[in-house]
């Protein structure tokens, strides 16, 4: 205990100040008044009372191949730079808190070592074992290995939540774990209201720029015939993708590249649009019950929405009236979904996501943190 504070480590092998959702159960749990220590990469994020910093030279994702194909997973785990590295950094901590809270299965081995009083609250942020299962070399060599995680760790948290109602039922289907779910939503913007339609419609895209995630639209909008335009707000990757779109679309009146924005002005700059668009083809399992931030963001920019047929997201279009759903992951379902717009129908999804935008926020979703670990803190106190 922190004085009289329950104390609370949050662990993630991710640049913490970068990290939307870590962000949000740094702030829910500073806000509960827990005593939060965090282990992560990068600067400490405001307000831990103590911050346990990774070396950005212990790269997350690095494991010995041998060991991996030899099948000896408990040393490719403990070998793994960033293991060592964090077991290092958490020498002596055992027993030392009331509850750790660990981000994705790669974390949690260590959060059960440390023994807290309370107990482990594990959050998966993937289906972890067919994370990028559309490349070969990873479904032979990494695969097993994260099957071997979450199968020999998994149930050993004292409880679980995910991102989305189809991971969680996969990982009851496949490992017994009862996951309770916290959608990736940001907090609520009750400064922002649906801007005025305009016609054409202004389609926005903001996020990763990644060929899977954009072709589907950017050929969908030589089959638009409504003169509607597309803003994308792109993070380069590096490999020449984003700059090849800017050759692409060079003096194009329908498509336009913008640089990527800060994440706190993205919900802002959304604002100024009419429509959120994103198809996402269901190339792995995680794609296609895929539920990401940026949904989020298009309900709290008070968007309308043309969503490609992705459960999770198209289930929340429809319970919600937020918009279209495409009928299929090709160009021309997304381009028929962009045609049967009109004037009437997005005003009506743009006032349905200003309602919406009430519940599909943050305030409600971190409920499901709060309330299981809340249940651990009081049991280091029993």
């Amino acid at each position: 205990m922190a004085g009289d504070r329950p104390s609370l480590l949050i662990m993630s092998f991710s640049p913490l100040v970068s990290d939307a959702r870590v962000l949000r159960q740094i702030r829910l749990f500073q806000e509960q008044e827990y005593a939060v220590t965090t282990l992560g990469y990068g600067p400490a994020p405001e307000g831990v009372v103590e911050h346990l910093r990774l070396p950005d030279e212990a790269i997350s994702w690095h494991k010995d191949r041998r060991m991996l194909i030899l099948r000896r997973f408990a040393t490719a785990y403990s070998t793994s730079p960033v293991v060592a590295a964090a077991t290092r950094l958490l020498e002596g901590c055992q027993g030392q808190y009331d509850v750790v809270l660990a981000d994705d299965i790669d974390t949690l081995p260590l959060a059960l070592d440390l023994v807290p009083r309370g107990g482990v609250h594990a959050d998966l942020h993937e289906y972890h074992p067919r994370q990028n299962e559309e490349l070969r070399r990873w479904r032979l060599f990494v695969a097993p290995y994260y099957w071997w995680l979450v199968r020999t760790y998994g149930p050993r948290a004292d409880s679980v939540t995910t991102v989305g109602r189809g991971i969680a039922r996969e990982y009851e289907r496949e490992f017994g774990l009862t996951c309770g779910v916290v959608m990736n939503a940001p907090y609520r913007r009750d400064d922002l209201a649906p801007t005025e339609v305009a016609w054409p419609p202004r389609l926005v895209h903001a996020g990763n720029g990644v060929a899977t995630r954009l072709e589907v639209m950017l050929e969908a909008m030589a089959l638009v015939t409504n003169g509607a335009t597309l803003d994308l707000y792109l993070i380069d990757q590096g490999d020449g993708y984003v700059p090849s779109l800017r050759e692409r679309f060079a003096g194009s009146d329908r498509v336009r590249i913008h640089d990527a924005v800060p994440a706190a002005e993205v919900v802002e700059t959304l604002n100024a649009y009419d429509v959120g668009v994103y198809s996402l083809p269901p190339i792995s399992f995680n794609f296609r019950w895929a539920l990401p931030n940026k949904f989020f963001d298009f309900v709290q920019a008070r968007l309308a929405l043309v969503i490609g047929p992705s459960p999770e997201m198209a289930g929340l279009v429809e319970e919600h009236d937020l918009g279209v759903v495409a009928q299929d992951f090709t160009p021309e379902g997304f381009a028929a979904a962009i045609n049967a717009l009109s004037p009437e129908g997005v005003a009506a999804a743009k006032a349905a996501g200003d309602r919406s935008a009430r519940v599909l926020c943050a305030e409600e979703q971190v409920h499901g943190w709060a309330e299981p670990v809340a249940t651990l803190a009081a049991r280091a106190q029993a």
